[in-house]
């Protein structure tokens, strides 16, 4: 029963109006007419108490789940915290170092190679046997060179007679005699044979002419053809005669020639024929020298050990024909090695004298201690495992005495890992190198500052593969972030791993 306008309302009636009157400012209500809660009021019986009753629509279980909806979804796009891994600012010792690889190998070395040429023995010593100095080690055979010893000794005993016969071949003086005397019977026999061309030059004109003569007068019939045909023949004979005539002259001075040539030679030998004790006394020296070369030869063909110590290699142990300067064994004292380490021609620059070197992955469990005796001042080309031909330089180092332990097991060309050390220091504020990140044209790092990531510009000093040296921009003790990506920025929500 609904109330009349000029109704006063009750105290209850009056409580519901203001309960209305208060949702809708709230926002509660979803229209002017329509209302979350009704609220209907019962006339209380008479002696009881009214009772209030409260009416929700019939969708509110749907805006109860749109509203988990809508909560759970901003709560899915809220930005969640990035996980990060943490390293802590510290103080502590930092060693910039040279990773390299390197062998060992024995520091006096004696390659014992073949000083002749020879038939070799075979060697009877073995790789890891120990030699003295002196101790005979291979043996070539001698008789060749016996045989050219001997050879060269006949040669010099004939040398040494015919330098003693020097004076028996000096020429005497009537030898000088009698070929002045040939020269004045070839001059002689000369000038005879010029006369008797020219007799024969004349009876061979005169014979010719009367050839002539007697040709006319056979054709003119006046004489015979008998008397023609000896008038040709007697030509023929006198130009024979001419021609032997003229030969003979050629035979006297050839005799004339040779003559006047044996005098100037018998007289520079009568004067100085000791031309030939010099040429001999040269042909012996040639001699005394091969002999003596022999001999040392023949002595050398005795190998001995150069110096006491191991046989470290043997190329070859059986009998057979070496040359010259062939390799034969090789020597050296096997527990006196050094290391041979190389390395790029730009690290080789950085590397010092003195500088210490830590050894690892040599087969033992330590770590052994040597330090940079030498840097060699040429580089050499070596083809990298990728096929780049790269500059390397050897680096020579000695064993410390306390790196290396007392039973050392290393050997002659033993492969070894170094790391060369060439900066180092006992305290330093440093960081790892993952933390680090290019900023414009500095180096930065991400701190913490509560649960965000603050960048940090940073000064770096010295660094290796793990850590660097921080001049200035952090404080020991404080947390970067390793490792940063490009989801973390400043302000960025961070969270440790």
């Amino acid at each position: 029963m609904q109330p009349s306008h000029n109704h006063k309302p009750t105290e209850h009636e009056q409580q519901a109006h203001n309960q209305r009157a208060h949702n809708r400012q709230v926002g509660l209500a979803t229209s002017g007419k329509k209302r979350l809660f009704q609220w209907r009021q019962r006339q209380p019986a008479e002696g009881k108490v009214g009772i209030r009753t409260l009416h929700l629509p019939k969708w509110w279980p749907y805006g109860l789940v749109g509203l988990g909806v809508a909560g759970a979804i901003a709560l899915a796009f809220r930005p969640a915290p990035i996980a990060v891994d943490l390293a802590t600012v510290q103080r502590g010792p930092l060693q910039v170092t040279i990773a390299a690889e390197g062998k060992t190998r024995v520091q006096d070395r004696f390659v014992v190679a073949a000083p002749v040429d020879g038939r070799l023995q075979r060697i009877t010593v073995e790789v890891g046997d120990q030699v003295e100095a002196g101790e005979i080690i291979a043996q070539l055979d001698p008789l060749p060179l016996n045989s050219q010893v001997a050879a060269a000794q006949a040669r010099l005993q004939a040398l040494q007679a015919q330098m003693a016969g020097v004076e028996t071949q000096r020429p005497k003086s009537q030898e000088l005699v009698q070929a002045e005397a040939r020269l004045r019977s070839a001059e002689a026999a000369q000038q005879a044979a010029t006369a008797q061309v020219a007799q024969a030059e004349t009876q061979w004109e005169q014979a010719k002419r009367d050839r002539d003569r007697a040709t006319q007068l056979e054709r003119q019939g006046a004489l015979s053809r008998r008397d023609l045909e000896t008038a040709q023949t007697l030509e023929a004979t006198k130009s024979r005669e001419l021609e032997a005539a003229r030969q003979q002259l050629n035979q006297a001075i050839q005799s004339v020639t040779a003559a006047r040539e044996d005098i100037p030679l018998l007289q520079q030998q009568q004067r100085d024929p000791d031309y030939l004790i010099t040429a001999y006394r040269a042909d012996m020296a040639a001699v005394e020298a091969e002999l003596e070369n022999l001999a040392d030869a023949a002595n050398r063909t005795t190998i001995k050990a150069p110096a006491a110590g191991t046989i470290l290699r043997l190329p070859e142990a059986s009998a057979r024909f070496v040359q010259s300067g062939e390799s034969l064994v090789e020597i050296g004292a096997a527990d006196d090695l050094e290391l041979v380490i190389d390395v790029l021609s730009t690290d080789a620059v950085k590397i010092k004298p003195g500088n210490e070197i830590t050894l690892y992955q040599w087969g033992g469990s330590e770590d052994l201690q040597a330090t940079v005796s030498a840097v060699e001042p040429a580089a050499f080309t070596k083809i990298s495992a990728l096929g780049v031909e790269e500059q390397r330089v050897n680096v020579i180092a000695q064993f410390s005495d306390l790196g290396v332990p007392p039973n050392l097991s290393l050997g002659d060309g033993y492969r070894v890992e170094a790391d060369i050390i060439i900066w180092q220091t006992e305290d330093s504020l440093q960081v790892p190198v993952s933390a680090l990140f290019r900023c414009d044209v500095d180096w930065c790092v991400f701190t913490t500052e509560g649960n965000r990531a603050r960048q940090q510009s940073v000064e770096i000093g010295r660094k290796n593969a793990f850590n660097t040296v921080i001049n200035t921009g952090l404080m020991p003790g404080e947390n970067v972030i390793l490792y940063p990506n490009e989801k973390i920025e400043a302000g960025s929500k961070i969270k440790p791993r």
